[in-house]
């Protein structure tokens, strides 16, 4: 269990030791998570009564990225760590959130090496009442099979590829994805990491964000100029896209590369991006999974646990687990936290994840 620790911002400004003055961690056996205000306001955000805990701590990284619930199949998908061996291809791991958040793996056809994945109506689908239907994974290829986007129907067990190339050209690694709610498009990142894991030929495209609809097959790269984009979301207005470059850690890790979160202006017809600014940059790894909540807080998955930012890009707090935490997922009145082999849970929350209502049908 863990109670909100406030952080003194005047005592951390000129000790760069601080925190270790109010956390520790076995980084080899993590057992200990923390809730940390680095600002009053992030009581507000959790809740006063918040609390957390660890689920499961495991020999193999089975909670990495993705972490998205369907409600037809009441279970929540997440993808594991890739295991540096083709012959053993990335997992998808599944949580069971009635069953105290027992676990299971399974593979789908279609889907070679899986990262990023967002809840996904198909075209027609989307109803008032309805929830997603599918899961949409980023996937990544392997030295066969090409990169790009597959739709999982959790419940049959059915997959199948909905894009592999742009315009005839291989992407890279596709590493995170949304779909927009009004439009039906897909946006989604290509980074570079399936080469950097040698599992991938060498990318022969730069690194985009890219717009593509389901519908009508358009195809669009809507933003460049990233070391290594990764994780991306929409502000619960739809109006902002976020986008980090974790471009910090490639074949090495390089802290005076990117890790940082950008901000883009989304065009009023949902298509283009403008504006590009510097919304937030991480002090510890890199922001990698990234989800906001219904009052637009910017969560990201980064290298000590969860840091959450307000929209004028404050940092107000974190979810502190002491290592490398590549992604997360909302639960109504919960956040599931993926560390890789550990999974955590922080209860009583009062943030409401973005794609709460859409996801969970409350």
């Amino acid at each position: 269990m863990s109670s909100i620790i406030p952080v003194d911002l005047v005592s951390f400004a000129t000790d760069p030791s601080y925190l270790n003055t109010l956390v520790t961690t076995n980084a080899s056996n993590p057992s200990v998570i923390n809730l940390l205000a680095y600002d009053e306001s992030f009581v507000s955000v959790v809740g006063e009564n918040a609390t957390a805990r660890q689920l499961h701590n495991l020999d193999w990284q089975a909670f990495h990225e993705a972490g998205v619930y369907n409600k037809d199949a009441k279970k929540l998908y997440v993808t594991s760590n890739w295991a540096g061996d083709l012959n053993n291809p990335i997992n998808v791991t599944i949580i069971d959130l009635a069953n105290n958040y027992s676990i299971s793996s399974t593979r789908y056809s279609a889907l070679a090496e899986a990262n990023g994945a967002t809840s996904y109506y198909p075209p027609g689908t989307q109803t008032n009442s309805s929830t997603p239907s599918r899961v949409l994974y980023c996937d990544q290829g392997d030295l066969v099979n090409p990169a790009g986007l597959v739709s999982v129907d959790p419940v049959t067990g059915e997959s199948e590829k909905i894009l592999s190339n742009y315009l005839g050209r291989n992407f890279s690694s596709p590493n995170d994805a949304r779909q927009h709610p009004v439009t039906g498009d897909i946006w989604f990142t290509d980074a570079d990491y399936g080469y950097i894991q040698h599992f991938r030929p060498a990318p022969t495209i730069p690194k985009h964000v890219y717009r593509f609809s389901p519908a009508t097959g358009e195809i669009a790269a809507v933003a460049d100029g990233f070391t290594q984009p990764n994780g991306l979301e929409f502000s619960p207005d739809y109006k902002t896209l976020y986008v980090s470059d974790t471009g910090a850690v490639e074949f090495d890790k390089n802290l005076t590369r990117p890790a940082t979160l950008y901000a883009f202006d989304i065009t009023e017809d949902g298509k283009r991006l403008t504006g590009r600014r510097t919304f937030a940059y991480s002090d510890n790894g890199f922001p990698d999974g990234l989800h906001t909540d219904m009052e637009g807080n910017v969560w990201a998955g980064c290298g000590d646990g969860i840091h959450i930012w307000n929209p004028l890009g404050t940092l107000i707090g974190k979810i502190w687990v002491g290592v490398e935490t590549n992604n997360f997922a909302f639960l109504p009145g919960a956040v599931l936290v993926f560390s890789n082999a550990q999974l955590w849970i922080v209860e009583n929350l009062k943030a409401v994840g973005r794609e709460i209502s859409k996801d969970f049908g409350v």
